[in-house]
């Protein structure tokens, strides 16, 4: 008889035995203590609370949910989003849109600019293959370069392809300015090359996320609204209809939501919330999100005041600074500090009594995006991390797709 691999709120069978690590697959059903360290563990419970919120938040309001999956990579992770009520995904990378149609996402937006030749042959290809089986494939743009190198390759497989153009919102990276230029380049995607459908426009405030007060993030997005009621009213008076506003993140979701500028939130980090995000004044207008992402790591050494675990920066990204240490109940509350790729420090934050020789300390990453893409697999935990048990090994199907 087959074995049922359950995953979060998921049951599927389990891949064949040389695809996982037989000590990642003897794993299941032990309880949290068996897993090695350093490990990347999910907690499925916080992890289906937060894809509940989020959908049900997007129900509430009458948005289009479209999380993007450049932060988990995972394409059962994803499936688990759609099932909830998600209209697709959104990916950063060519090589990324690539793993999730291969893992039979139908609904892929590649909400960035892709200039190089052969990655366009590959967007191409990709959109082909995805119109073939009755999905879609969008992509965004920014130039009239990229509008005509994106045609000549569509060209090339008779595909088709929904275009997006990205505005610049206020975080000064990617985007037409939006002004005349804009108006004038989504007027290109429209009257041009029969393979380009333009879908709208995409509309994301990436530097809104991490600012620190709600007054600060509502003032940026009510920046943003405005440059995308302008574009609106320029191409309305051009005689072109813009059929979707995409963009939002999980610092400013209800924002846009609010405003009534965009009808689509591209949401990510809700899934897995960092610490980065946890330093973010809560907004009450939106919901709660519960830390779900965290590396498992044990104290190697100890001294009188410190103890060193093995997690280092090999295992967390730092981009967006160090991890918080999550302390269950009972235990002193410590703070982790850099000690090189394989270690960290924890020192005591308001007394109590150090973790002993060979205790746990559960790490909450600074950046969850990056520090996923540190590892092949996350293991599912099911119960809570003291008494949970280990429900699945997730495969980090996008790791390294970058390009």
């Amino acid at each position: 008889m087959k074995r049922i691999w359950k995953g979060p709120h998921l049951m599927k069978p389990p891949p064949e035995a040389e695809d996982l690590p037989p000590r990642l697959l003897g794993l299941i059903g032990q309880g949290v203590e068996s897993i090695e360290t350093p490990a990347l563990v999910v907690d499925a419970d916080a992890l289906g609370r937060n894809i509940r919120r989020m959908a049900d938040f997007a129900t509430r309001h009458h948005m289009r949910l479209r999380p993007h999956a450049k932060m988990h990579k995972s394409v059962e992770i994803a499936r688990l989003q759609m099932q909830a009520g998600a209209v697709g995904i959104c990916v950063q990378k060519v090589s990324e849109a690539e793993v999730m149609a291969a893992g039979g996402l139908n609904d892929i937006f590649i909400s960035n600019e892709i200039i190089a030749a052969p990655k366009l042959l590959r967007v191409a290809a990709l959109a082909y293959q995805m119109q073939q089986r009755g999905g879609r494939l969008a992509i965004a743009v920014d130039s009239h370069e990229g509008i005509e190198m994106l045609a000549h390759a569509m060209r090339m497989t008779n595909a088709s392809i929904d275009v997006f153009l990205e505005i610049d919102v206020g975080q000064g990276r990617c985007g037409a300015p939006a002004g005349p230029e804009a108006a004038r380049l989504a007027l290109e995607i429209e009257r041009g090359a029969a393979q380009l459908r333009f879908a709208g426009l995409h509309a994301y405030h990436g530097g809104a996320q991490h600012l620190r007060t709600p007054d600060e993030r509502r003032m940026a997005i009510s920046h943003a609204a405005e440059a995308v009621g302008k574009v609106c009213s320029l191409l309305s008076a051009a005689g072109i209809e813009v059929p979707l506003v995409t963009g939002a993140g999980t610092g400013t979701f209800s924002l846009e939501a609010a405003s009534g500028a965009w009808h689509e939130l591209q949401p990510g980090s809700y899934l897995f919330m960092d610490a980065s995000y946890a330093r973010n004044h809560q907004d009450n207008t939106q919901p709660r999100f519960e830390h779900a992402l965290f590396v498992k790591s044990q104290v190697i050494s100890v001294s009188a005041d410190r103890v060193v675990v093995d997690a280092g920066h090999k295992s967390h990204a730092i981009d967006s600074g160090l991890p918080l240490v999550h302390s269950l109940p009972g235990q002193a509350s410590l703070t982790y500090a850099d000690a090189g790729d394989e270690h960290g420090i924890l020192r005591l934050a308001l007394g109590g009594l150090l973790p002993l020789l060979g205790a746990t300390a559960w790490l909450i990453p600074g950046h969850c995006d990056p520090t996923v893409n540190l590892h092949d697999f996350m293991i599912s935990v099911r119960g809570g991390l003291q008494e949970g048990r280990v429900e699945s090994i997730i495969r980090v199907d996008g790791r390294g797709a970058v390009q």
